[in-house]
């Protein structure tokens, strides 16, 4: 017989609704990550027009330091001023290369968080796969035991339903030859005149064999309705496995018994 292997579709096409939903929640994962990545793009570009805008402030503080030192012989009272402006400028200066190294470190972190992430998310969907792959292979397993097993049992049902056939079959032959060594007794002891009434044997004969025929052939189609049951009640099981049902015997016919 063709063998044909059966996957559980409703429970694949669940596992594979999982593993979706799995993938879309990695990439909602993933969508919030870009957005991060964005938000931290955009405090970068922020603050580097910070440090410009300071860095034209500190060019413009320059240029006033630059006309406070040239009219510094003059108003020698603007010194603590200038020097308090030169100390502002290097708390600015201070405060921009720490803000920098911030948004540097930051940065480096979301990048390795990122990379993480990603790596852990290949790792779960090379599981899932193994994971569905084995499953597969196990539910095909199981229904290929279940097929030979069933098919197992139809070839003891069909060697059943052979033997019995057989058996049938010797006993007609052997209720013949009885039946003739007893008609040809009882021929053999009637005498001429009653010649015309062995047409009455003869129609007992035929009237039992075709009894027996009957009753065989209700045996036998018993027999085959229930493995013919076993065979569609298997199909049913296990959808597009196909199964061939061998033919009854034509010898077990009334008609053809009665004319042995």
């Amino acid at each position: 017989m063709k063998k044909i292997s059966v996957v559980n579709l409703d429970k694949l096409l669940d596992n594979f609704s999982e593993i979706e939903k799995k993938i879309s929640e990695i990439n909602e994962a993933n969508n919030l990550l870009v957005l991060q990545l964005e938000k931290s793009n955009r405090l970068l570009s922020l603050s580097q027009s910070k440090e410009e805008s300071v860095k034209e402030e500190c060019t413009t503080l320059q240029n006033v330091i630059k006309g406070l030192t040239q009219t510094l012989e003059n108003h020698c009272n603007v010194k603590d001023e200038n020097d308090r402006l030169k100390e502002n400028i290097h708390i600015l200066e201070e405060k921009l290369k720490a803000c920098e190294q911030e948004y540097k470190d930051q940065i480096e972190k979301l990048m390795i968080e990122i990379q993480n992430r990603e790596e852990a998310h290949k790792l779960e969907i090379t599981q899932l796969n193994c994971n569905i792959r084995k499953k597969s292979e196990a539910q095909e397993v199981e229904f290929r035991e279940q097929i030979e097993k069933k098919e197992l049992e139809i070839l003891e049902l069909t060697r059943q339903l052979k033997t019995q056939d057989e058996e049938k079959q010797n006993e007609i032959i052997k209720l013949q030859i009885e039946f003739n060594a007893k008609l040809a007794r009882v021929q053999n002891k009637t005498t001429k005149s009653f010649s015309d009434a062995s047409v009455l044997p003869q129609s007992i004969y035929r009237r039992v064999c075709a009894l027996i025929a009957s009753n065989l052939h209700i045996q036998t189609a018993v027999l085959w309705g229930v493995t013919v049951f076993c065979l569609f009640h298997n199909k049913s099981l296990f959808g597009k496995k196909e199964f061939h049902v061998l033919q009854g015997p034509s010898s077990l016919s009334p008609t053809h018994l009665s004319h042995l």
